[in-house]
């Protein structure tokens, strides 16, 4: 007989975001184009459904979504981070307008900020997080989110605040 046992809600949440860290890690290598799809999560924002590619490993975060011609209306890209710092982005080689969402542990998004393709002034949170999320510019506002608004999915779960590995 076989005994299971339950392991506790932190558990299973850190667990989801090491799975989840673990299979975007997978798609790293070299780039010198566009970057390949990663790994994606799904993500809520009330009703709305977002297929956002995971950029968890720092080759990941730095190529992002430059040199990519195009970007469906409910895909993005979530960038993972270890720990909360103030996080700035940049448009460099990046071809689409984009917004960024810069998220607390728990889903709430504490900014956004609209980016033109080839800026390279920087787009920062306005407090430390670990997450920001990009979308197709104008996907925020056309839904009526703002800032406070909260967002639902694994990287969200309460509990997982102690850092995604790598």
């Amino acid at each position: 007989m076989t005994c299971i046992k339950r392991a506790p809600a932190h558990a299973v949440a850190a667990s989801s975001l090491a799975w989840l860290a673990l299979v975007a890690a997978g798609a790293a290598s070299a780039q010198t184009g566009p970057q390949p799809r990663l790994a994606t999560v799904d993500l809520r924002a009330g009703m709305h459904v977002i297929k956002a590619e995971l950029a968890v490993t720092a080759e990941q975060q730095m190529t992002g979504m430059m040199f990519r011609q195009t970007m469906s209306g409910n895909e993005g890209m979530l960038f993972v981070n270890d720990e909360k710092s103030a996080r700035c982005f940049w448009m460099k080689n990046t071809l689409v307008p984009l917004t960024i969402a810069f998220i607390a542990d728990d889903g709430t998004i504490v900014n956004l900020a609209d980016m033109q393709p080839h800026d390279e002034r920087s787009h920062c949170s306005k407090a430390p997080v670990r997450f920001a999320l990009e979308m197709p510019r104008g996907w925020f506002d056309k839904r009526g989110i703002k800032a406070g608004f909260k967002l639902s999915g694994p990287p969200f779960v309460a509990g997982a605040a102690g850092g995604a590995p790598r």
